[in-house]
């Protein structure tokens, strides 16, 4: 390494090796620095006095044994020179200099002289935004650029704005030597030493270059304690900020006492931060090295908040849904300290790896904010209906315990909701009963239950797990249809005509006792072997099909298809067990459930129109569908997938029935899900609400009375009525 060498004249030269930071600060105030006079370079402007003493005066040079009287009149010629030269630093900087802290304010030309970039110059330089390095400068490249190597000899174009300090008094550095100086210098770096110069420099009022700081606090510029003191304050956050700058070379000043102060406590703040995060980081590097039976469980992040708030941060980065920019930047950091890129599946397999996520975890419940669990206060709630054993419409149910009730559904259900009677009357036509589950039994409108049935709005049913819209005390026990015993459910019963069409229909609150619990398996299996003891079942089938052909006769559009089931046993495990069902829909007991469904849905809707009841009728435009362009198609799914990619969407009204064109019926209701639709609870609520009144006319019941709305407030499902009276 060529170092430049200077004519320097010190009346205390530092030991060495270097001291530490506390005997640093001793020299500091107990000895003398640099007074160079050598041309742009000056004293340090606030020498205690005592150092012009004889006693303090060392041999070494022919300056040093001049009189304190004469080194104190150069101190004062020096001074009026550089007043007359003076000009005003930044005005940012506010500050007010004293005579003798001027001497540190000198023109500005001659503190920010800039050392243009030439070759074997010794710089640094910024890489990239992650990366700050060192390096030689070698030759030109182009007008502006300036090639350069750094201490592994890899060569970098870089511009001159790159540059971020020249090391001063190095003429000719070898590249091999950097590594070695970086050590060095960073062996020198003591932050506290920058407190101590604050101190100093904020009673004086003065400024600083990089230079002069490291003549205040190592007692030398040379170009090793220069670049200590650059990297002192190139990391300082706190103490000193630029004043001015220009070029590769900038002059500081120090903070005033609270802005210090204030800056202190977001160190120290942000510094605990780090510690907790990295605390973090060490907790997810433990659990992620953990055997899968070993791993903590999934509560034990959730209990304390810090460690919550950033697993959340992960969770929403993993499905890119997170509510603000802070949280994406949490989880950028984390998964940045664990060495994983920002992406959401590593997020996601982080996640994994921890045990905080299953293995097959289910990212759409998460993207859709669908609730798995039902809060203990919902549970609760609903546990106390059940134990309520008051039945308000218990006076005016319909004892059908005689009929046989057949239930059909697939194998697995664990909310049924609806079921099935059938005779033949006397005169030959076909009477059905569609029984169904009657959650208002133990749900009013506007409870606690109910209005977390509604924020659901359905259960969900999925290969791994079902969850309910009510809690499952509810809706797999009271309120489901159970077989053997006496259930209270809303039976609707159809008398067809000879075509299928409806004849008759009416609604009533009933007790009914399902004989048989079917899946479609065994129902069509029953239905094969035509047994003389299961007619009833016989004459379901009969009404199906009628139903069907009625249908098709009224523009019904064929769309039975087949549709696969996937049932999970053993979610858990890595390699689960997985059952693939396929399900046609034109097999005899699907058809016969599905007409069955639709008959009810039309019966509901002639009840509610004939009884000016609001219910969510459903209906779909007829699609201008020309069957015969669709013939060349095979019969089955594949014709009935074209056919309803082609069709209308559906539409609901709830002031009157609107046709269902693919349906092939005048209006539509959906009923007989209400455990598992809101919608179908919705219109249960309808059919079953009433009030009651005091009226000065009308004696019997039917007759009518006028009354108007006062006072409507449907958010509370408040009305306020009052009677017209006549005359």
């Amino acid at each position: 390494m060529a170092v430049r060498a200077v004519n320097t004249c010190s009346l205390f030269r530092p030991p060495s090796p270097p001291l530490s930071s506390a005997v640093r600060f001793a020299a500091l105030h107990f000895s003398s620095r640099h007074l160079n006079f050598r041309r742009r370079r000056r004293s340090p402007a606030f020498l205690p006095q005592y150092l012009f003493s004889s006693d303090y005066v060392g041999g070494g040079c022919q300056t040093q044994r001049r009189s304190v009287q004469s080194l104190f009149e150069s101190v004062i010629e020096e001074l009026q020179a550089m007043r007359k030269r003076r000009k005003r630093v930044s005005a940012a900087s506010n500050y007010w200099f004293d005579s003798i802290g001027l001497l540190n304010e000198e023109l500005l030309e001659d503190r920010l002289l800039n050392r243009s970039l030439q070759k074997g110059l010794l710089l640094e330089f910024k890489k990239d935004s992650d990366r700050i390095l060192l390096a030689v400068a070698q030759r030109p490249d182009g007008k502006k650029n300036w090639m350069v190597s750094d201490q592994n000899g890899v060569p970098s174009s870089i511009k001159p704005q790159q540059v971020t300090y020249i090391v001063p008094g190095v003429d000719n550095f070898d590249q091999a030597d950097i590594a070695d100086f970086v050590q060095k210098a960073q062996d020198n770096v003591d932050p506290s030493l920058l407190e101590f110069a604050w101190v100093e420099l904020l009673e004086k009022k003065k400024s600083v270059t990089v230079e002069e700081l490291a003549e205040i606090i190592f007692g030398s510029a040379e170009p090793l304690e220069s670049y200590s003191a650059h990297l002192l304050l190139s990391k300082d956050e706190v103490y000193f900020t630029v004043l001015e700058t220009k070029g590769y070379r900038s002059i500081y000043g120090p903070r005033p006492s609270g802005q210090v102060e204030e800056l202190m406590r977001r160190k120290l703040a942000k510094e605990a931060a780090e510690k907790e995060l990295q605390e973090f980081i060490e907790l997810l590097a433990s659990a992620k090295s953990m055997p899968s039976h070993d791993k903590p469980p999934k509560s034990s992040w959730i209990n304390k908040e810090k460690t919550w708030s950033r697993i959340e941060s992960l969770e929403a980065y993993a499905i890119d849904d997170y509510r603000n920019d802070e949280q994406r930047k949490t989880a950028g950091l984390i998964l940045k300290e664990m060495g994983l890129a920002k992406t959401a599946s590593s997020a996601l397999n982080l996640l994994v790896d921890i045990g905080y996520f299953p293995v097959h975890v289910n990212l759409e419940l998460l993207k859709l904010g669908i609730p798995t669990d039902h809060s203990e206060e919902v549970i609760s709630a609903a546990q106390s209906l059940l134990l309520d054993s008051c039945d308000p419409d218990e006076i005016n149910r319909k004892n059908l315990t005689d009929l046989k009730v057949y239930a059909i559904d697939v194998d697995e259900a664990d909310e049924l909701d609806d079921a099935l009677s059938a005779t033949k009357l006397q005169d030959g036509r076909i009477k059905v009963w569609i029984h169904v589950a009657d959650p208002t039994r133990y749900v009013q409108p506007g409870t606690i239950v109910d209005r977390e049935a509604m924020r659901r709005g359905t259960s969900v049913f999925l290969p791994t797990a079902t969850y309910s819209m009510f809690p499952e005390n509810l809706a797999m026990g009271g309120m489901s249809l159970r077989q053997g015993d006496i259930c209270n459910a809303i039976t609707v019963s159809v008398v067809l005509h000879n075509d299928g069409s409806i004849a008759e229909c009416s609604v009533c609150n009933s007790v009914i006792k399902p004989t048989y619990m079917l899946t479609y398996e065994s129902a069509s299996e029953l239905l094969h072997l035509n047994l003389e003891e299961e007619g009833e079942l016989r004459i379901l089938s009969e009404a199906a099909n009628l139903r069907l052909n009625w249908r098709r006769q009224q523009g019904a559009v064929e769309t039975t298809t087949l549709e696969t089931r996937i049932k999970v046993s053993n979610p858990e495990d890595p390699e689960p067990a997985i059952n693939l069902y396929v399900e046609n829909q034109a097999d005899p007991a699907m058809r016969l459930v599905t007409e069955m469904m639709i008959l009810c849905g039309e019966a509901m809707a002639t009840f509610g129109s004939r009884n000016e009841i609001p219910l969510p009728y459903r209906g779909q435009p007829q699609s201008d569908i020309n069957i015969s362009e669709f013939v060349h198609l095979p019969e089955g799914p594949v014709r009935s997938f074209a056919l309803v990619k082609v069709m209308r969407a559906a539409e609901i009204d709830f002031r009157k029935p609107a046709r269902h064109g693919v349906l092939g019926i005048p209006g539509y209701v959906q009923f007989t899900s209400p455990i598992r639709r809101y919608l179908d609870l919705l219109a249960h609520y309808q059919v079953g609400f009433q009030a009651s009144a005091l009226v000065s006319v009308g004696t019997q019941i039917g007759d009518e009375i006028i009354v108007k709305v006062e006072e409507a407030h449907p958010r509370d499902d408040i009305l306020f009525l009052k009677e017209v009276v006549e005359g």
